[in-house]
């Protein structure tokens, strides 16, 4: 029950209505779970985080599904080899995952996040001078 009134803050169309159910998620939780409502205060900028996104890009951010195949694929290959010589060979096959799904993500057809919705990232930011860049 209580995770259905907490995925209700996700499914609003537009920041200022995520940030209404929010606290009345807070509101109604406080009476029969105060802890939970707590909990879910206290970690609000981190559960609002996607909010500073574009709206194309937030269906994709609250699922952790990617994260968790390369995760899966890491473990696969580290299994497979079983005992390393030292940390850095460890390190190295991570990092090996790590490039191969990166690559495997830049050139497909079907991006993760299009070209043009990343552009919505950066569309709005104004440079910021830097005095110790600059003197540099």
């Amino acid at each position: 029950m209580v995770a259905s009134i907490i995925r209700t803050i996700f499914a609003q169309p537009d920041t200022e209505h995520v940030f209404g159910q929010f606290h009345e998620v807070v509101r109604m939780l406080t009476r029969s779970h105060p802890k939970i409502a707590e909990m879910l205060e206290d970690a609000k900028d981190d559960i609002l985080a996607f909010c500073g996104f574009p709206q194309q890009h937030w269906r994709q951010i609250w699922s952790t599904n990617p994260l968790e195949r390369v995760n899966k694929e890491i473990k696969r290959r580290t299994d497979v080899v079983g005992t390393f010589p030292n940390p850095a060979a460890l390190l190295r096959l991570a990092g090996h995952v790590l490039i191969e799904q990166h690559d495997e993500w830049d050139g497909a057809d079907r991006r993760y996040f299009s070209e043009h919705s990343m552009k919505l990232l950066t569309a709005n930011d104004e440079e910021v001078a830097i005095p110790e860049l600059n003197a540099a």
